[in-house]
């Protein structure tokens, strides 16, 4: 791991440096270059923009580690509202959760409650709930949540990390069973037993198993989601999709608000499938730094917006 990105990711964790940044003007003209806005409305409007340009779009209210039920329920209640805003909308957006927000450290049988009532919504609206991955002391419960709730929840999704050293497994198994995956490299501080550190380990990983990915999506599995800003990385993989007569959007390629826009203008004239993810709320600051970490030029366009 970098010195950067490691310091990037202890500095998340710092309680004193978030009250820091929360109240400093040029933190929240940074923020925007990351998430159109702090409220809802915010990032249904961006979704619509996305959708005239052919491109569609994931949201996610930022957020974690919460400890209260009644905050668990009050996470699905507001999506719920959102999941009613989409539809009312005719917006093609997906909605994309992590399980702590709906109290899977407190309360698992919460958590498995609030998750599939959740997906019976979007499945009520032909629409696919998305599970986000979190650190790895989450993990084992998460595939175990995952895996439970799945074969009554098809439109249920998941991201996998692909630093993470047992990853490939992890996604043989929910190949198997026919799930939807999304594929990251990793945003969280790991210890090395348990994740790759080098750089050239990670992206070694992250290839092989989107190849996978593409190769399941084109005899017959579902549209996965490569969510990377690698344009090297992209290249990579559409020369294997294409050496193996796949469609040009066989794999939905997926990038972050405010990344790589000309390339996901080029991806969807090229007749690429990509999709945005869009983050909104009032808890950005770990959501934030993690950004940075995972591509530490990006400090630049905070600098430049610190001055500007």
């Amino acid at each position: 791991m970098s010195l950067m990105r490691s310091v990037l990711l202890r500095a998340s964790q710092n309680a004193w440096l978030e009250r820091q940044m929360r109240h400093r003007a040029f933190s929240r003209r940074a923020l925007r270059r990351f998430m159109p806005g702090e409220d809802v409305e915010a990032a249904l409007t961006a979704s619509a923009a996305f959708a005239e340009r052919g491109i569609t779009t994931v949201l996610t209210q930022l957020g974690e580690d919460l400890r209260d039920p009644d905050e668990a329920r009050a996470v699905t209640a507001h999506y719920l509202e959102v999941l009613a805003a989409i539809h009312e909308r005719q917006l093609p957006t997906h909605l994309s959760v992590k399980p702590t927000q709906f109290g899977l450290d407190i309360d698992r049988v919460l958590c498995r409650d609030q998750l599939a009532r959740l997906a019976d919504a979007a499945a009520a609206r032909n629409n696919t709930l998305w599970v986000d991955m979190e650190a790895t002391p989450q993990l084992v419960s998460t595939l175990e949540l995952f895996h439970d709730l799945r074969p009554d929840h098809p439109n249920l999704a998941l991201c996998v990390q692909s630093y993470l050293r047992r990853c490939a497994t992890d996604v043989d198994a929910l190949l198997e069973s026919g799930a939807q995956i999304r594929l990251v490299k990793g945003a969280y501080a790991e210890p090395a037993d348990l994740a790759f550190e080098r750089k050239a380990d990670v992206d070694a990983s992250y290839l092989t198993i989107a190849k996978r990915l593409v190769d399941d999506a084109a005899a017959g599995g579902p549209k996965h989601g490569i969510a990377t800003h690698d344009l090297g990385m992209i290249a990579q993989i559409e020369a294997h999709a294409t050496s193996v007569g796949a469609a040009t959007d066989v794999v939905e390629y997926q990038m972050l608000y405010g990344i790589r826009r000309e390339a996901q203008d080029r991806l969807r004239r090229d007749g690429a499938a990509v999709r945005v993810l869009i983050s909104y709320g009032g808890a950005w600051f770990k959501w934030y730094m993690r950004r940075l970490a995972e591509r530490p030029a990006n400090l630049w366009f905070v600098a430049r917006s610190v001055f500007s």
